[in-house]
């Protein structure tokens, strides 16, 4: 059993009825400031004293969700304002803040690009938000529309009407046709979630083999693979779900021209495209979205998020266009928590300040020179990395010829009062929070490099 005295209480803090999934080091987080965290003291097994509080630089950012770092005091007085007003009300109700922030995601969105709206098209296009409490969430519902919307598609190409589901007391008609269009498209390396649905779209042998059998109709393909798209994308496809930059599988970053592929694909059958930006969107990248500068035959019809859009209290949201969410009615889908006051006021106050020019510049300009640092490292360390970078803006890392050195060296990191993450089977993912500052970048990266020197020195020893 771990045992760790509570900071504020004095009070053991017992963590053995915690599920164990998840490998995690051997100390207890208590707070943080902007880049920083700090550790509770823990009970010394020899002496009656405590080990001293320690502090991490985290360029783990809660997984990529702490955009604006940690205790954030506008962030806290807007939490602690809403809770003391309305927290909670149920989606039988309207709320004033998830309609505000439904009309900032979809104006900015128009503005900056993405979703196939043209930048600065104004009125005339437009999509529907609907809010969730997580990614996998918004994933799962997406899959759940694009599946409704395929029903649609097919029956007005096959039976020139809508849809109607079919009746358990009527005889066989034409109406009644099992529609074959339900299939999805996924990609190697992706990961959509943890849910039996958004887990069926993450082909990894070890998160899907335990739960199988998992949820029939998902295809599986390769990324930036153009051969393969006629095959993968068939008539009987009704989505195709792709990461612009896959954070979790490894950093891959999805070529434009093969996306373009993908779209065009998906024009000639009827499938609906995904752009899952759960991980890349909402500035990581250094855009809005990872595909705002692309051109609009690069761009999908839904685009989920979530992760930073209120800096880690739980929400995602599904954002699609209008010419598809007239499919989706009332009924077709909904949620407990998804789209609650709090989570909104935090989303709407989190994306206006991540939205704001000079907030985008910082953004960049750290993700440059983040880059600058990181670039260097590969020709000094040629027979322990890749040739080049991974990755875009604030979500990037480094790609190592053995698998087992990631891990090693976020050991090494840690150790050395550095957080960063692994990333599929083969690169170190570094994703700071987007206000970290320029000598917190320095300082990483003296760090990684120094445990990049000590990682090659034990090689050479061992050979």
């Amino acid at each position: 059993m771990i045992v760790i005295v509570n900071r504020l209480h004095a009070q053991p803090i017992r963590l053995s009825p915690i599920q164990t999934v998840y490998a995690r080091p051997p100390f207890v987080l208590s707070h943080g400031s902007g880049s920083w965290v700090y550790t509770v003291p823990s009970p010394s097994s020899t002496t009656a004293s405590h080990d001293q509080e320690r502090k991490y630089l985290d360029f783990t950012s809660g997984i990529a969700v702490n955009a604006l770092g940690h205790a954030d005091p506008e962030f806290a007085r807007v939490m602690g304002e809403q809770a003391a007003t309305l927290s909670h009300t149920s989606n039988v109700f309207w709320n004033e803040w998830a309609g505000s922030l439904a009309e900032l995601i979809v104006e900015t969105t128009k503005r900056e690009g993405g979703l196939g709206l043209s930048k600065n098209s104004g009125q005339g296009q437009g999509a529907k938000i609907f809010f969730t409490s997580s990614g996998t969430e918004a994933n799962e519902g997406a899959f759940k529309f694009i599946r409704k919307i395929g029903k649609e598609v097919w029956s007005q190409k096959t039976l020139g009407q809508a849809w109607t589901p079919p009746s358990s007391t009527s005889s066989s008609t034409d109406t009644a046709q099992p529609c074959p269009k339900y299939r999805i498209a996924c990609f190697e390396n992706a990961f959509h979630g943890r849910s039996l649905g958004a887990l069926s779209a993450t082909p990894n042998p070890k998160y899907q083999q335990p739960f199988a059998p998992l949820v029939p109709g998902f295809d599986v393909g390769e990324l930036n693979d153009f051969e393969g798209l006629e095959k993968l994308i068939g008539e009987d496809t009704c989505g195709v779900i792709v990461e612009p930059i896959q954070g979790e599988g490894g950093l891959a970053v999805a070529n434009v021209e093969w996306l373009r592929a993908v779209r065009k694909r998906c024009d000639e059958v009827g499938a609906v495209l995904i752009f899952d930006e759960i991980q890349c969107g909402l500035y990581r990248s250094g855009t809005l979205w990872a595909h705002s500068s692309y051109p609009t035959d690069c761009q999908p019809d839904i685009v989920t998020m979530a992760k930073p859009l209120a800096n880690g209290y739980p929400i995602g949201a599904i954002m699609m266009r209008d010419d598809l969410a007239q499919h989706i009615a009332v009924g077709s889908h909904g949620t407990t928590f998804g789209g609650s006051p709090l989570a909104t006021r935090l989303g709407h106050h989190v994306f206006s300040r991540l939205s704001r020019p000079e907030f985008v510049s910082h953004v960049r300009d750290a993700a440059s020179h983040l880059h600058s640092r990181l670039s260097s490292l590969p020709a000094l360390f040629p027979t322990l990395l890749h040739a080049s970078v991974r990755g875009r803006g604030l979500l990037t890392g480094l790609g190592f010829k053995d698998a087992a050195d990631p891990g090693t060296l976020v050991k090494m990191m840690r150790e050395r009062g550095v957080l960063v993450l692994t990333a599929g089977k083969d690169a170190v993912r570094i994703v700071p929070s987007l206000v970290v500052k320029r000598e917190e970048l320095d300082m990483a990266c003296d760090v990684l490099e120094s445990c990049l020197v000590e990682l090659q020195k034990a090689k050479v020893e061992t050979e």
